[in-house]
C-alpha cells in the first residue's frame, strides 16, 4: 500500500483539520502523489458519505496523472471506470478525475457537492475564479468532520501570482494557519523540496543535475529549490528574499529618514518610509550586514482593497492617514517625494497641493516632486537602473526591507519586461510599489563604489569614492 513519505508530505497529509491546504514547491516534491494519498486516507473512515473531484488543466496533463492513480488506487480496492472518469471503492466512496480548461467551466459545477476538492498544478490556472467558485461546492450533509480542499504546484505558471499572495505570502516558510477574514476558514502553505522526496532521488540519481541544467536561473530555482520569490522573466532578476529582505530591527536614531510615494485612486497608492545608513550596522540576530549609504524600507502603507483596486480615497484622507502614522508610530523624517503626477493641476489645486496643506497643519514634511526617471539616457542612471544597481552591489545590497513590508515583497519581485521597451517596466502590472521605490532611489542617487582592484590601499588607509560624495575622501 502506498504511505507518505517522511516530512513535509506527511506533514500535509496528516493536517486533514485545515480547510484549505497548498502543498507547493520544487518539481519533483511529490505533490500528485500527495494529492492522491490525501484523498485516499479517509476513504475506510467514510465510505459512501466521501466523494472527491480532483482536477487538472487539461486533458493531456489529466491523462498523466490517471497513470499514476492506476499505481496507487488498485492496491486499496478501487475500479477505475474509463467512461466517466471516476474510482469506486466497495464502501460507496468515489473520487472523479476531471479537466477545466477554461475557468468559466467551474459553473458546470453548480449544484454539485463534495467532501473533498484537490487542485493538481494550481499555478497553471491564470485566475482565481474557478478555485473560489468550487470551493462553494465544499459541503456534506452527513456529517463529514474532515471537509478540505487540497491543492499543488510548482513556482511559475500563469496563476503564479495569484497563489503565492493567496497561499505562501502570509507566512512564506510555512507551517502556519492562515484564518480567511471573508470566510473564517484556516489555509495552511507547506513547502514541498526535492531533498524530501527520497524515493525519487534513489530510484533516478541524475533528476537534480537535469533541473539545474534548465534554460534560465529563475528555472532552475523555481523548480531545484521551490523557490516563490523568483518570477521567469522577471524585471528584477536579481531580488532574492534571502538578501533584500530583513526581519525588523531597530533602526538607530542617528538614521535619516524620508517617505517616498507613487499617488493612486481607482488604483492603489503606495507610501513607504526609509531610513539611510549612516555607518555600517550589523544585526544581532542574523549577522546581516547593513552597509553605509545603504535603504532600508521600514514600513509601507499600501492603499488596496483587492488585487490592483485601489481604496479610492481623495487626496485629503489619504493625507490624514499619514499624518496619524508619523505623529502616532513613525518619528519626523528629513523629506519626502510624491509622483509627479500627482503636481499636475486641472482647474484647481492639485492632488500633491491638497496633501501638503494638510500635512503642513500638523508640521510634517511636505512632499517634493520626485524624479520620474524611468530609464537611463544620455549617459544619466534612470530610476530602475538605481533600483538595479542597489539590488546587485557586492559584497551586501544597497537597498533592503523589512518583511513586514509585505506588498513590497510580493510586488517588486514580480515586475515584468514591458513587450515593447524591455528596458522597461509592463506597466499593466502592479507596478505601484516599485514606482514608489523608484522614487526613493532616484532622491539618493547611488554611485558603485570602486572596487579593490580600482582603490588605493595603503597600510590601515583606503582611498575610495562613497555614494553621493563629490570629492575623494580617505578613511
Amino acid at each position: 500500500m502506498w504511505s507518505p513519505q517522511p516530512g513535509p508530505q506527511t506533514a500535509a497529509i496528516t493536517a486533514d483539520w485545515c480547510p484549505e491546504l497548498f502543498y507547493g514547491g520544487a518539481a519533483g516534491g511529490g505533490k500528485s502523489d500527495y494529492l492522491l494519498g490525501d484523498f485516499l486516507q479517509d476513504v475506510p473512515t467514510y465510505g459512501r458519505r466521501w466523494t472527491g473531484i480532483l482536477f487538472r488543466r487539461t486533458y493531456n496533463e489529466l491523462e498523466e496523472l490517471i497513470r499514476r492513480s492506476h499505481e496507487i488506487y488498485p492496491q486499496s480496492g478501487a475500479v477505475w471506470h474509463e467512461q466517466p472518469k471516476t474510482w469506486t471503492w466497495n464502501n460507496g466512496a468515489s473520487l472523479k478525475m476531471r479537466y477545466l480548461e477554461r475557468e468559466a467551466d467551474a459553473t458546470r459545477y453548480q449544484g454539485h457537492a463534495y467532501t473533498w476538492i484537490g487542485w493538481d498544478e494550481l499555478t497553471q490556472w491564470a485566475g482565481d475564479y474557478a478555485y473560489k467558485y468550487l470551493r462553494g461546492r465544499l459541503r456534506s450533509a452527513h456529517g463529514v468532520l474532515t471537509l478540505r480542499i487540497r491543492a499543488a504546484a510548482n513556482p511559475g505558471g500563469v496563476g503564479h501570482h495569484w497563489v503565492k499572495a493567496y497561499f505562501v505570502d502570509p507566512c512564506y516558510q510555512g507551517y502556519k494557519p492562515i484564518r480567511d477574514p471573508v470566510t473564517g476558514m484556516d489555509r495552511i502553505f507547506i513547502p514541498a523540496r526535492l531533498r524530501d522526496n527520497k524515493i525519487l532521488l534513489d530510484s533516478d540519481p541524475g533528476y537534480a543535475g537535469r533541473l539545474r541544467g534548465l534554460a534560465s536561473d529563475a528555472m532552475v530555482r523555481a523548480w531545484l529549490d521551490g523557490d516563490w520569490t523568483i518570477i521567469e522573466g522577471a524585471f528584477f532578476d536579481c531580488w532574492r528574499y534571502e538578501r533584500h529582505v530583513v526581519e525588523p530591527f531597530a533602526i538607530p536614531a542617528s538614521w535619516a529618514r524620508f517617505r517616498s510615494m507613487d499617488w493612486g485612486s481607482a488604483k492603489p497608492f503606495s507610501v513607504g518610509w526609509w531610513a539611510i545608513a549612516d555607518d555600517l550596522h550589523i544585526l544581532k540576530e542574523s549577522r546581516r550586514r547593513i552597509p553605509r549609504g545603504a535603504l532600508v524600507r521600514y514600513a509601507e502603507w499600501y492603499g488596496a482593497s483587492g488585487p490592483d483596486k485601489g481604496l479610492k480615497m481623495d487626496a485629503e484622507r489619504v493625507a490624514e492617514g499619514i499624518v496619524r502614522l508619523e505623529r502616532t508610530v513613525l518619528p519626523r523624517l528629513r523629506y519626502g517625494v510624491l509622483d509627479p503626477s500627482a503636481f499636475q493641476e486641472a482647474g484647481g489645486p492639485s492632488i500633491a497641493e491638497r496633501m501638503n496643506r494638510v500635512l503642513a497643519r500638523d508640521k510634517l514634511v511636505p512632499f517634493k516632486r520626485a524624479d520620474n526617471s524611468r530609464v537611463s539616457a544620455k549617459g544619466a542612471m534612470g530610476g530602475w537602473d538605481q533600483l538595479r544597481a542597489r539590488m546587485m552591489a557586492e559584497p551586501e545590497p544597497m537597498i533592503f526591507c523589512f518583511s513586514t513590508c509585505t506588498d513590497s515583497v510580493r510586488t517588486v519581485p514580480a515586475m515584468q519586461h514591458d513587450r515593447d521597451r524591455p528596458e522597461d517596466v509592463d506597466t499593466g502590472g502592479e507596478d505601484h510599489a516599485p514606482d514608489d521605490w523608484r522614487y526613493a532611489a532616484m532622491s539618493r542617487p547611488y554611485l558603485r563604489p570602486l572596487s579593490t582592484t580600482e582603490a588605493r590601499v595603503d597600510i590601515g588607509y583606503s582611498t575610495y569614492r562613497p555614494p553621493n560624495a563629490g570629492d575623494w575622501k580617505s578613511y
